[in-house]
């Protein structure tokens, strides 16, 4: 049984990237089966730290953007939206380029908060970092966001 309430054309979640930090690192969604979003970003100069190996910030950006953008798939937009509430990240393993994969799979999808699972992996699928992302469940009517 899926998790989605819909499911995208994984065309349209790239797009979405349009004008975002996810365009920036070059975030590419790439797959979505019943409950798992997978999504990928670019390890070179863009995403590096001074060492020249991935920045742990830009791996906590590729975590909460599968994140979120799974947890938005299970709400009803018309009634609510989702917001980061807390994300961590323990960083396993340096990588230095290729692209780096994220999983995210639920733990828990409740009416008010969202709990998230997201794995990373470096091109020889060896564990790079694990990330967990709470996300609020907001109705519409409380505080919109701005367009």
């Amino acid at each position: 049984m899926s998790v989605w309430l819909r499911i995208p054309d994984i065309e349209h979640l790239n797009a979405a990237q349009k004008n975002t930090i996810g365009e920036l690192l070059d975030i590419r969604f790439e797959a979505i089966d019943d409950d798992s979003l997978t999504a990928s970003m670019v390890v070179d100069a863009r995403t590096h730290q001074p060492y020249g190996l991935l920045h742990g910030g830009a791996s906590v950006v590729l975590a909460e953007t599968v994140g979120s953008t799974a947890s938005y798939l299970c709400i009803d937009a018309s009634k609510f939206y989702c917001v980061g509430l807390e994300v961590n990240a323990n960083h396993l393993r340096g990588l230095r380029s290729g692209r780096v994969t994220a999983v995210a799979r639920p733990v828990h999808l409740g009416r008010t908060t969202h709990v998230w699972d997201i794995r990373l992996s470096g091109e020889d699928g060896k564990p790079s970092c694990i990330s967990r992302l709470t996300m609020a469940i907001v109705p519409l009517g409380e505080n919109p966001p701005s367009p």
